[in-house]
């Protein structure tokens, strides 16, 4: 079985972002780097899919700078057993449409039977790569997956709806899933498969050499939610207090009108 899961380098969620100068996405400098945690689960099912499937090939997939190689060795200490790195030091200018592309061009003449990704990205959050890939593959695509099993063939999810509604889903390869978070429990990488993860093949490709689309759509601002006005705390016994509350009530709604 062949094995394809793609993963984002994002900020750390605890980081103090800031506005870049376009005023369209955030200032990179000064912020720590690691795994989208969507991805991280994706990563853990792909790993459980091949030491079930036991003579299968799992590759992880990364877009962006030089710099994301650290986080793609993360993936490859998990279990991965090669990294293809698409080289683009304007990925996160590039909309998920493009995205998508890059990620199904290097995928159409690789057979992958199975290919997971996130359910979303923690920086963007679009929700949309996965299924764009799936799209442009022509192969059926689940999206929100919160439980995976393959037999023979056969492959049973779980994905999550509204109001905690699960839909079971049944499908054959090849197909693509988006993994939501609680899926599995993500490995940590052992020393010994840290160390081995340095001597496993990572691949450099230009994005060039897969991006055939234009984007269509395009980022025109990004901004910090404005600030409200905080709450006010009442202060005193409870009668003193129940009496103020009534008192801005009356004059602040139409509650007691």
């Amino acid at each position: 079985m062949k094995i394809l899961v793609c993963i984002k380098q994002v900020p750390d969620m605890e980081s103090k972002f800031k506005i870049d100068g376009n005023g369209t996405w955030y200032d990179t400098n000064d912020l720590a780097w690691r795994m989208n945690e969507y991805d991280e689960y994706g990563v853990e099912q792909a790993v459980q899919l091949k030491e079930q499937m036991g003579d299968s090939d799992l590759t992880v997939l990364c877009i962006g700078s030089a710099q994301v190689k650290e986080t793609m060795k993360k993936a490859l200490a998990m279990g991965c057993d090669r990294g293809a790195h698409i080289e683009d030091d304007a990925a996160d200018s590039h909309d998920p449409f493009e995205i998508g592309s890059i990620i199904a061009e290097y995928a159409r003449d690789k057979e992958f039977d199975v290919i997971f990704t996130g359910m979303q990205s923690q920086d963007r959050g679009s929700g949309q790569v996965g299924i764009l890939v799936a799209e442009m593959l022509d192969i059926p695509g689940v999206s929100t997956v919160v439980d995976f099993s393959y037999d023979d063939g056969t492959i049973n999810v779980k994905r999550e709806l509204e109001g905690g509604i699960k839909a079971l889903v049944k499908l054959n390869t090849p197909a693509l899933f988006t993994c939501q978070l609680g899926i599995n429990t993500p490995r940590y990488p052992t020393l010994p498969n840290i160390m081995k993860a340095k001597r496993k093949e990572l691949l450099t490709i230009p994005s060039s050499d897969l991006l055939k689309v234009a984007c269509v759509q395009e980022t025109s601002a990004i901004f910090f939610p404005e600030k409200k006005g905080g709450g006010l705390v009442l202060e005193g016994d409870s009668g003193d207090v129940a009496d103020q509350l009534i008192e801005i009530l009356k004059d602040k709604t139409a509650v007691l009108a």
